[in-house]
């Protein structure tokens, strides 16, 4: 957002005074925050999009297609793909038809499972993801818009947050 179209004060700041004023005083910080995390992470998936909207792809297709990248053979089951990302099945196949129709992935039988069916990236998937992701370095994931100690701080915040919710366990030792 440019200096010009920003906001002339801090909506969630005012909605906090509003919760207090209201006698939700207890609540209001809670609200803040998670309001504030929302809308922060608006501001980041623009400008991911906007990176990324050159190379035809959205933050979801990228990040299938970095997953993909990532392992040996360059091909998951598509419920092995849903896990770790961590996103409805539904949404993997919408994701993998649009790659498909763009040449980045194809459906592959599983070798040894007749009932699961393989994503696997292409030629074209591999340029495009290895492009997009030297973008997404250069202009957005090195300098996030925070100071480098309070992105690790951050990182550790979210992490502890995540773990108590149960998005994740700790591996054993």
């Amino acid at each position: 957002m440019s200096a010009a179209s920003a906001l002339p004060g801090d909506p969630i700041a005012e909605a906090h005074r509003h919760w207090v004023e209201h006698g939700w005083a207890d609540a209001a910080d809670g609200m803040a925050a998670i309001t504030s995390i929302m809308r922060t992470q608006q501001i980041m998936l623009a400008r991911i999009e906007a990176v990324l909207k050159p190379f035809g792809v959205t933050f979801a297709r990228y990040e299938l297609l970095a997953l993909l990248s990532f392992t040996r053979s360059g091909a998951l089951p598509m419920k092995k793909a849903s896990a770790r990302l961590q996103v409805h099945p539904t949404s993997v196949t919408n994701a993998v038809d649009r790659l498909e129709a763009a040449g980045f992935v194809r459906r592959v039988a599983h070798p040894s499972d007749r009932r699961a069916t393989l994503v696997e990236i292409t030629p074209a998937g591999r340029d495009i993801v290895a492009a997009a992701t030297e973008r997404l370095n250069a202009d957005v994931f090195a300098s996030p818009g925070l100071a480098p100690g309070d992105v690790r701080t951050l990182i550790g915040i979210l992490t502890g947050f995540r773990r108590a919710a149960g998005d994740f366990a700790e591996p054993e030792a």
